[in-house]
C-alpha cells in the first residue's frame, strides 16, 4: 500500500497544489511547510514547463515567473529532499511528459524514490498512452495518478479500474482556475468512479471557496486547489506562508 492511501483514512482529504519556484525556491519551501502544518494531507508540487496546457492564466504565470528565476528540476529536486527532513505528508509532482522524458524517465523515478515523492501527475499523457511511464513509476514505487473528467464517458470504468494512488476528478471542462459556480454532475461522476475502484478520489480544477469544498467532499475522498492558492501567493510572494497556512486550515475545517 502507497504512503497516499494515508492521507485518505483521517477524513476527507485536503490537497493543496503548489507551483515549485514561485515566487522563489525558498518561499515555496516555507509555504509547504506550512501547509503541512496547517491540515495538508497531501501536496501536489507542480514542476514549471514553458507550455501547461491544463492551466489557466494564473499558475501559467507561476511556471513562466519560476522558469525566468532559473527553476530546474534538479533543483526542485533538491528543495524536497530538504523537506522531507521536516514534512511527512505525501507528495505528488504534476508536471508534463516532456518535462519527465527530457530529464530521462527512468532517472527522473529513481530520484523520486530516493527523495521520498509518492505519486506523478502528468495531465497530457492520455491513458492510452500511460505506458510510456507505469512501468518505470511501479519499479520505483511512484503511483502513476490517473485524470478523470467529465468527457471520460465510456472510458471511466477502464480508467478506474487500473488506477493507484488516487483518482483525480477534473470537476470542469477547460483549464485550471477559479470557477464562481461548478455546473458538472461531479456527485454522478464519483459515484462511477466508486463503483468500480476501492482508490480514492479527490476533486479538482475551480474550487477555491469552502463551501465550493465542502459541497464537493460530499461526493469524494478529497478536493484539490490550485488556482487559489497560488493567488494568494501572487499576492504575499516571499511572505506567502502564513497566509497559505491560514486558507489551508480554513478549507480543511471546511470539508471535514
Amino acid at each position: 500500500m502507497s504512503r497516499i492511501s494515508e492521507a485518505f483514512k483521517n477524513g476527507k482529504a485536503f490537497i493543496p497544489f503548489i507551483t515549485c519556484g514561485y515566487p522563489s525556491l525558498e518561499a515555496t519551501k516555507e509555504i509547504v511547510k506550512s501547509a503541512a502544518a496547517n491540515g495538508a494531507d497531501l501536496i501536489e508540487l507542480g514542476i514549471p514547463f514553458s507550455d501547461p496546457t491544463a492551466e489557466g492564466p494564473v499558475i501559467q504565470e507561476a511556471n513562466l515567473v519560476a522558469l525566468e528565476n532559473g527553476v530546474t528540476t534538479d533543483k526542485i529536486f533538491d528543495m524536497v529532499k530538504e523537506l522531507r527532513e521536516e514534512v511527512s505528508v505525501p507528495f505528488v509532482f504534476m508536471t508534463y511528459a516532456n518535462v519527465v522524458f527530457s530529464y530521462g524517465t527512468e532517472r527522473f523515478c529513481q530520484k523520486c524514490q530516493e527523495i521520498g515523492v509518492d505519486g506523478m501527475i502528468l495531465p497530457d499523457v492520455p491513458f492510452e498512452e500511460k505506458e510510456d511511464f507505469v512501468p518505470t513509476c511501479d519499479k520505483y514505487d511512484l503511483d502513476f495518478i490517473s485524470l478523470i473528467a467529465p468527457t471520460s464517458e465510456d472510458r471511466i470504468a477502464m480508467i478506474a479500474k487500473e488506477a493507484k494512488g488516487f483518482i483525480y476528478i477534473v470537476s470542469s471542462l477547460g483549464v485550471t482556475g477559479v470557477r464562481s459556480e461548478i455546473t458538472t454532475d461531479v456527485g454522478a461522476l464519483a459515484a462511477k468512479v466508486k463503483e468500480n475502484t476501492d482508490v480514492p478520489c479527490a476533486i479538482g480544477f475551480g474550487i477555491s471557496k469552502p463551501e465550493q469544498a465542502e459541497k464537493m467532499s460530499q461526493y469524494a475522498d478529497g478536493v484539490i486547489v490550485g488556482s487559489a492558492i497560488i493567488k494568494l501567493i501572487g499576492q504575499h510572494k516571499d511572505a506567502s506562508a502564513t497566509a497559505v497556512g491560514e486558507y489551508v486550515s480554513c478549507m480543511k475545517k471546511a470539508i471535514l
